[in-house]
């Protein structure tokens, strides 16, 4: 057994439906593997002591969880991604990037220390659904504006609120040019996009007549030039009657504000919307194939329940499908990195960001910057639009470079020894097994450990001391070799 039979790439571990193989059947780790940005053994310990639905609630239900420790950091270290729209750009070089990579980093130090897991995993998924790419120059003054009052504030609220901010600020409307359609001259890209990515998906009945009369509707939705805040502009409002999908209006005056709230409002409760949202929920959390019958549930409790997103999750993290999907997703490259920063324990820098802000160059090597997907369909959440064999050298190399705390160094680890138990195990096998519960949550297949075995150049009685090299210099290495393995890829 070689130990590439234990570092076959990242779709080996879930696209095939093998990586139930790989994971245990503890459904605490499920749900903190799924829910969370990979889980710790302080978290683990602590979700079962308080219970799953006891946790899961509380997740939901963000603002009643102590964060603190993590928003201190976020406001000394990131200050400026509260800044408004006006104070972005009376403090900022006109087509400055600092801000959008201060975005950046703030949505790496959030996913990995915050205790709001839940939230910033919604959050991701929200920032892919309704994308905006950061860094880009469009962006510049506005993108940390509508991470804050569109995304962040409504990532666990009602979808017909989030699509209402999003269509009514000016990160989206000049990102998909709608601050540059008018009656006119009208751009489709918007009124396209609104209709095959944001709602009722490109599956969901519109032709071309409904994207036309879409992008109709949404002409006047535009910026204010000096200002960079949302406008709405009734003389760039195209008049006359429009009807996309059911929805009509003789829309007679340039007041069409009211109607384009109203437009919106019914895209975001439309049926084909539910379905749409319900479906990539549990691509996300459930299977790369979803079922198609908890699609339909989801759907139908999204509808009741006004387009609120919670009791929507609260369904499908309780459901038999979602119980059953043990090894059917698989981690993307950001999700990796985070997940090993936060399994070995890793703290942000004492003082600075350099190290926060190497994480962000790391995380581009990846090829998952956050938010840097430049297609406005956002990152894909499927195990074989990951497949390579770049990218999963690249995921070991990372590996080996945070066991080692090679790079970026300026970050907190503590000593690696930390990870072995406080009484030193007898025999190799045994260090095996201890490293590879306290890393990936569970011991390793019998052909997994003989491989690891192997690259020590050991057998699984051989005796074990504290002045063995396994646990001196070559023990970052083999951390990193069980880091590499699909034990850790599985979501």
């Amino acid at each position: 057994m070689s130990v590439a039979s234990i570092t076959a790439g990242p779709a080996a571990a879930a696209g095939a439906g093998n990586g139930a193989v790989f994971v245990s059947g503890d459904l605490t780790l499920h749900l903190l593997r799924r829910a969370t940005f990979g889980p710790t053994p302080a978290l683990r310990k602590a979700v079962k002591k308080q219970g799953r639905a006891a946790w899961l609630n509380k997740q939901l239900s963000p603002s009643s969880i102590d964060d603190s420790v993590c928003d201190r950091l976020i406001r000394d270290r990131f200050p400026h991604v509260n800044w408004t729209i006006p104070q972005a750009r009376d403090g900022l070089e006109p087509f400055s990037w600092d801000l959008m990579y201060d975005v950046s980093m703030a949505t790496i130090a959030r996913a990995t220390w915050s205790k709001r897991q839940l939230f910033e995993v919604m959050c991701e998924f929200w920032s892919n659904h309704l994308n905006v790419t950061n860094p880009s120059d469009r962006v510049w003054d506005n993108r940390q504006d509508y991470d804050r009052r569109v995304i962040r504030k409504h990532a666990l609220g009602r979808f017909e609120d989030m699509l209402i901010a999003s269509a009514t600020h000016p990160a989206m409307l000049l990102y998909l040019n709608n601050a540059d359609s008018t009656k006119d001259n009208p751009n489709e890209n918007y009124g396209r996009e609104l209709l095959e990515l944001h709602t009722v998906s490109v599956n969901g009945g519109y032709n071309e007549q409904d994207m036309r009369n879409s992008t109709l509707i949404m002409t006047g939705f535009g910026v204010n030039w000096r200002h960079g805040t949302f406008q709405y502009s009734g003389r760039d409002h195209y008049r006359g009657p429009v009807s996309v999908m059911g929805f009509s209006h003789p829309n007679p005056d340039a007041d069409g504000y009211s109607m384009g709230i109203k437009y919106l409002k019914y895209l975001a409760n439309h049926p084909s919307t539910a379905h749409h949202l319900a479906y990539k929920l549990c691509e996300r959390f459930v299977s790369d194939s979803p079922d198609a019958a908890l699609v339909d549930r989801l759907a139908a409790t999204y509808l009741a329940k006004g387009t609120a997103i919670a009791p929507v999750l609260r369904q499908l993290f309780n459901s038999d499908e979602f119980a059953g999907s043990l090894g059917e997703k698989t981690r993307r490259p950001l999700e990796d990195l985070v997940a090993t920063l936060r399994v070995l324990d890793y703290k942000p820098d004492r003082k600075g960001r350099q190290g926060m802000q190497a994480l962000v160059w790391i995380s581009e090597g990846l090829g998952q910057q956050p938010l840097a997907w430049s297609p406005p369909d956002g990152y894909p959440d499927v195990a074989l639009s990951w497949q390579s064999a770049g990218g999963t050298l690249a995921r070991w190399n990372t590996h080996l470079s945070l066991a080692a705390h090679w790079w970026p160094q300026e970050l907190r680890q503590p000593p690696l020894v930390e990870l072995l138990p406080r009484r030193l195990p007898k025999t190799h096998g045994a260090l095996v097994d201890a490293l590879s519960k306290r890393l990936v949550f569970r011991t390793l297949a019998a052909p997994h450990k003989q491989a690891v075995l192997g690259f020590l150049g050991r057998s699984a009685s051989d005796p074990l001391d504290s002045g063995d090299e396994a646990v001196r210099w070559r023990l970052p290495y083999l951390v990193a070799l069980i880091l590499d393995s699909p034990y850790h890829c599985v979501r």
